[in-house]
């Protein structure tokens, strides 16, 4: 989405809400957050894993913004490379200034721009809060969009529970998708709902419908091993996979079981999230064997996160090394299939 010459990455709405100024980044469209259950409404308005993208010129640029509902912090990045890191404070309005970074033109442009970005992109990184746009004042320079050779080649969107909306990392961009994505120097659009990734008709329908990914990834069952028994999980996650699939039948699937936690290692081994994670697991495992689809990779949650003890103490959410550990396992494995999609993009095949 582009507005005021600015691309708006993972945001699929700008809502102008009445009687209070500035634009929403929304990650779903209304029609979408309105279709969730109630917890799942208050966390798919947070902003977290949205960018604000652009390139110009100028030395320095002005970019307001605000928070309505809570205090959130943002990054800056130039291209690849972390700029600075600024605090948003509930309802107030704040104007950021950013220097380009005078040493850049010291430096020769191949060690700059061999990555995923080019270094002439700016771009501003939302936390898990609800961010409002307000301006941006280049002072007469021209603002500009990044242009498609200033942009990762490969997008995937990942959806799941708060481990990957990000919770556990002390920053989200340090959260294992975004860890991922910047080992494949692809973009990743992060549609985590935490404690609410609940297989619903209209996220499983959107994720389905929108065109703009090349590979998916999915994190499914932890947020709802106390909610559903496994007939209803069968149920939701195979509607999920079935539309995800039938809709994008070329496009790469990754489906993750599980990742281990605290109900994973119980004393009480007959507990009833015990038994629910260990039958939707294989629920997993069933339907992938069944489908046999080619473009189908089942993973193994215990094969992402290999460590116990990269958990945080509450033993479900990752810490930021549990997140890079496993952003470093994951992209291991997606690396055949993304590689295997650059060439083609290359070839002109996608």
């Amino acid at each position: 989405m582009i507005v005021k010459n600015v691309l708006f990455h993972n945001v699929c709405e700008l809502e102008q809400r009445e009687h209070l100024p500035g634009l929403r980044l929304q990650r779903f469209p209304k029609e979408v957050r309105d279709g969730l259950g109630d917890k799942g409404r208050t966390k798919a308005v947070q902003s977290n894993n949205c960018e604000m993208r652009f390139v110009t010129d100028a030395r320095t640029v002005r970019v307001t913004l605000s928070s309505v509902e809570s205090g959130g912090k943002i990054g800056v990045f130039k291209g690849d490379f972390f700029h600075s890191a600024h605090q948003l404070q509930a309802g107030v309005m704040q104007t950021f200034s950013l220097e380009e970074p005078e040493r850049f033109a010291e430096v020769v442009p191949d060690r700059l721009n061999n990555r995923a970005f080019g270094s002439n992109v700016w771009r501003i990184f939302f936390e898990r809060f609800g961010a409002v746009f307000h301006d941006i004042d280049a002072f007469g320079h021209e603002v500009r969009p990044p242009e498609a050779s200033e942009l990762p080649k490969l997008r995937f969107v990942a959806y799941g529970s708060s481990i990957t909306q990000g919770v556990g990392a002390v920053s989200h961009y340090n959260c294992y998708v975004q860890q991922a994505a910047r080992r494949l120097e692809a973009d990743v659009l992060n549609l985590g709902l935490s404690g609410s990734c609940l297989c619903e008709k209209a996220a499983a329908d959107h994720i389905a419908s929108r065109g703009d990914w090349d590979f998916a990834f999915l994190e499914i069952g932890v947020n709802m091993r106390s909610v559903f028994t496994v007939e209803e999980f069968e149920s939701r996650a195979s509607y999920l996979l079935d539309r995800v699939i039938e809709r994008n039948p070329d496009k790469p699937v990754f489906l993750t079981t599980i990742y281990p936690n605290r109900a994973t290692h119980f004393n009480e081994t007959k507990h009833a999230l015990t038994d629910h994670e260990k039958r939707y697991n294989d629920v997993l495992r069933n339907y992938a064997a069944a489908k046999a689809h080619p473009q189908l990779h089942l993973l193994e949650g215990a094969d992402i996160l290999t460590d116990f003890t990269a958990l945080t103490s509450d033993l479900i959410h990752p810490s930021d090394y549990g997140h890079m550990l496993m952003g470093e396992r994951l992209a291991e494995m997606m690396r055949p299939v993304a590689e295997q999609l650059r060439e083609q993009r290359k070839q002109g095949e996608l």
